[in-house]
């Protein structure tokens, strides 16, 4: 009976969990549809099985330059990441392995930097940037994404390196190594799956930020994100062309995180079972 009880409870637990995961991915089936639509058969309604055609692929790829902004979105994304972990690892290091009485004040102040909304602050950005001569630059927008994303980053690295015995550092130590070999040689090596997680996490974040990429970039420097924001014209919503534009540009994330999930997975639950 308890045996049978618990076959159901699974088999509930299965299917809550795969109309969960339908339920996220129609609206990726949707956009992928309609960008193999004409135009006139986008603006007619949702038709699962149309007569597809590579009209809109064609058009994006032709009438706009795709290679430019996926280029943008690289770079940003690596720079930011690569800045942001420069930044993260020393500091998660110190809160890890130094404490003090204000470490946890100071992780709290950092993580509520993230629930202020963005508008907030939109006017002091934007005028910083205009007047430092970084609006519409890679270097202005990647220093932009790795302060948006550094809390996060931070918190990761945190709860990683606090899993890792400080009496192996306090070895490293004794053995003559310096700071910089303690964090390049022993804790870093250590810690490679947490960091691997938070490298993954982080260039998500940053190939997906809309709200910045698009009020601090015009054409330099536009990303993806706002490449695809371009598609909506005072002519109105091109749908086709702007599916199409939306899954040249969420394809390459989805592509790393499909074959990297089981690296994503454990760094995210490093450290969970002793």
């Amino acid at each position: 009976m308890a045996r049978a009880v618990s076959t159901r409870i699974k088999i509930g637990y299965t299917v809550a969990a795969w109309t969960v995961a339908l339920i996220i991915f129609f609206p990726i089936l949707y956009t992928v549809i309609t960008s193999l639509k004409t135009e006139q058969a986008a603006i007619s309604g949702f038709d699962l099985w149309p007569s597809f055609s590579l009209e809109s692929y064609r058009d994006v790829q032709s009438q706009y330059n795709y290679f430019k902004p996926f280029m943008n979105s690289v770079i940003l994304s690596l720079g930011s990441t690569a800045l942001a972990l420069a930044v993260a690892i020393p500091a998660a290091w110190a809160m890890a392995f130094s404490p003090t009485k204000h470490t946890k004040d100071i992780l709290m102040w950092m993580l509520s930097t993230k629930m202020m909304p963005a508008v907030a602050v939109l006017v002091p950005i934007y005028l910083i940037f205009l007047r430092t001569g970084l609006m519409d630059t890679r270097i202005g927008l990647t220093v932009m994404l790795m302060l948006i994303n550094l809390p996060i980053v931070v918190w990761m690295l945190y709860t990683y390196f606090r899993e890792i015995p400080g009496e192996i550092l306090e070895a490293a130590r004794m053995d003559g190594a310096t700071l910089k070999d303690e964090i390049i040689h022993v804790l870093t090596p250590m810690a490679i799956p947490g960091i691997a997680s938070t490298v993954l996490l982080n260039i998500i974040l940053a190939w997906n930020e809309a709200f910045w990429t698009i009020q601090l970039t015009t054409t330099n420097a536009a990303p993806l994100s706002a490449f695809i924001a371009s598609f909506s014209s005072p002519q109105g919503l091109f749908w086709a062309k702007l599916s199409a534009a939306s899954t040249l540009a969420i394809a390459p994330i989805l592509i790393m995180g499909w074959f990297s999930q089981k690296q994503l997975v454990r760094g995210l639950t490093f450290g969970a079972v002793k």
